[in-house]
Order: C-alpha cells, then structure tokens, then sequence
C-alpha cells in the first residue's frame, strides 16, 4: 500500500490525473490560482515520485511526470478510511448522516434507489 497522500499533494496529483505527462512547468501553471510558489509545487512532485505515486520521464532537459497512482483507488482508499473512521465501515449511517442534514437532492436520493436496485438485481 502506498504511503499516505497529504492534501497539497493530493492537489498536484488532480493536475496529473486530469492531463498527462506534464513538465514541471505546466504543473506550476495549472496550479496558478492556489499562490504556491514554483519551488514548493517541486517539492511536492518531488515527494510523490518518492512514494511511487507519480513517475518521471526524461524528456530533454526536463522530466515529464505522470500518475502511478490511479484515481479510481486513491478514492477508494480515501473513502474506505473515512468510512471506517467515522460510521464503522458502514454506508447506510454515512447516508443517513446526509440525508438528516439535508444534504441529499431528489438527484442523489434518485441515483442511491437506482445503485441500491442494481445491487438487488446483481
């Protein structure tokens, strides 16, 4: 299992997943909006390539980076913690704890009957 993705990284890797491989540069740039300066957004490429998230290819002068990691599995994992940490691995209370508080539009409530069918009908 890879070593745990703190938020600032978890930024720099939403850049890779979205467009890849990209350089240093472009990474910088992407970010633009969030202020980070040039040598942090590097450090932060730096400690990805040291926990395997991202690779890094020569591309003539500079390198190239792209996610090792997927998205779909960073979720996963982000998602199983936070299930276990706070409703004991369980979905229903998760659901519950949005549905009381209003959080849940006709939308989700109508998406949720659907999953909860496709699981009946599995």
């Amino acid at each position: 299992m890879m070593s745990q993705i703190s938020e600032a990284e978890a930024v720099v890797m939403d850049v890779l997943w979205r467009s890849h491989p990209l350089g240093a540069d472009e990474v910088v740039a992407a970010l633009a909006e969030r202020d980070w300066a040039e040598p942090t957004i590097k450090t932060l490429l730096n400690r990805l390539l040291t926990k395997g998230a991202i690779s890094a290819s020569r591309d003539g002068r500079r390198y190239l980076y792209s996610p090792v990691l997927q998205r779909q599995a960073w979720v996963a994992e982000q998602s199983s913690g936070m299930l276990d940490k706070l409703f004991d691995g369980r979905v229903a209370p998760l659901v519950a704890h949005f549905s009381q508080r209003g959080a849940l539009s006709p939308q989700d409530i109508a998406e949720l009957k659907a999953l909860i069918e496709g699981l009946d009908h599995g």
